[in-house]
């Protein structure tokens, strides 16, 4: 058909189509693309001159289509995901690199950052100041939590999270920040309520954080918003300023006790092994002694019934014999002279009177040392 043509179309003039004017509505019609074309056709006409003619207009004609189809040519970058729609509907995902898609209004592109780790702070924010920099300042209808006790504790914390699934985190949750807030708010206050503030405030952090993080993976997914929270990180848990002073003298006396019972502990640990072990050699002794003792009994009973029956078969000797031996066993060890009586001369002992050498030879080394003192 000629470009030239008014008539608005090879179905006659005005907006119709090939079965006449079309189904009627109560909204609105969508625009005519013939009409659109006339259009675009006499205003081009106004703005070139009269000798460019039909030929010139067809040629921008090409030129605006072929910039219109080339448009649809896009980018995903590295960390990016391509979320393709269709009028508004989601059709598919597309990788990283060079993509194409229908030029808009047909299709349109949304590239969230998949990879990226965003982060959510919670009972706190960072202010920038011109002077200062960045300072802390403390939310506490956000922090302020009660404790399983019921006490009141102050939680600072941070929570790290990616999107997982593009399609989900775009179209199944209409402020995907804000949800992760409240959930994350919510899981924690759940995890604290019912925990009390003693292991709170000590060595419960890192249970408290994977119970968060797992609680609110749990509730992301029941929602189907396509985040994977990679962490949740406690900033800062302590008892409300109004009473911080003296919840810090309570952790110290506490700090205090558990020394002291760890010294105590220590002490026990030195003590009682020694005390078993003196105890052990005092009983390893006592039964060492005890059948020392029996063992010699038993020899001496057994030594005096063999005695008794050689008694028995010789009374005299066995008497004199155990009169030698006893004898034996009582001067053997003493300094003596025997004389007999009847070496004697008449009128005298018959003993010569000698030097007493044994008795100055035991005293002499003595003699030396006190003269070499004196000297």
């Amino acid at each position: 058909m000629s470009w030239k043509n008014q008539s608005g179309g090879p179905w006659g003039s005005g907006p119709r189509g090939p079965w006449g004017n079309g189904p009627s509505s109560n909204g609105p019609t969508p625009p005519d693309i013939e009409d659109i074309i006339r259009r675009s056709q006499d205003q081009l006409r106004t703005m070139l001159p009269g000798s460019f003619g039909a030929k010139g207009v067809i040629l921008v004609l090409i030129l605006i289509i072929a910039g219109w189809l080339l448009s649809g040519f896009y980018r995903v970058q590295p960390d990016e995901q391509g979320v393709v729609l269709r009028f508004g509907k989601f059709i598919g995902i597309t990788q990283p690199g060079l993509n194409y898609h229908l030029p808009y209004p047909i299709e349109t592109v949304l590239t969230p950052k998949v990879t990226r780790v965003n982060r959510i702070d919670i009972g706190m924010r960072v202010a920038e100041e011109p002077r200062r920099g960045a300072t802390m300042r403390d939310v506490p209808e956000e922090s302020l939590m009660l404790t399983g006790d019921e006490n009141i504790v102050d939680v600072d914390f941070s929570v790290f999270w990616v999107i997982s699934n593009a399609e989900q985190y775009l179209f199944n949750v209409q402020n995907p920040e804000g949800t992760i807030k409240a959930v994350a708010e919510s899981a924690m206050r759940e995890v604290i309520g019912r925990t009390d503030i003693q292991p709170v405030l000590t060595g419960a952090r890192q249970n408290i954080e994977t119970a968060v993080q797992e609680l609110m993976q749990r509730t992301l997914d029941q929602y189907s918003a396509g985040v994977r929270v990679t962490q949740v990180q406690l900033q800062k848990v302590d008892p409300p300023g109004e009473v911080i002073d003296a919840f810090r003298d309570v952790q110290a006396a506490r700090a205090d006790a558990e020394r002291a019972q760890n010294e105590a502990q220590t002490y026990a640990n030195r003590v009682l092994p020694e005390a078993r072990g003196e105890a052990s050699r005092i009983e390893n002794a006592a039964q060492a002694y005890r059948e020392r003792t029996v063992v010699e009994a038993r020899g001496q009973a057994a030594r005096f019934l063999s005695i008794y029956d050689e008694y028995l078969k010789a009374k005299d000797v066995t008497r004199e014999r155990m009169y030698l031996e006893t004898m034996e066993r009582v001067l053997g060890g003493v300094d003596k002279i025997i004389v007999d009586p009847g070496t004697g001369q008449q009128g005298g002992s018959g003993i010569l009177p000698v030097l007493p050498l044994n008795e100055m030879l035991n005293r002499k080394p003595a003699a030396s040392t006190t003269q070499g003192g004196q000297r």
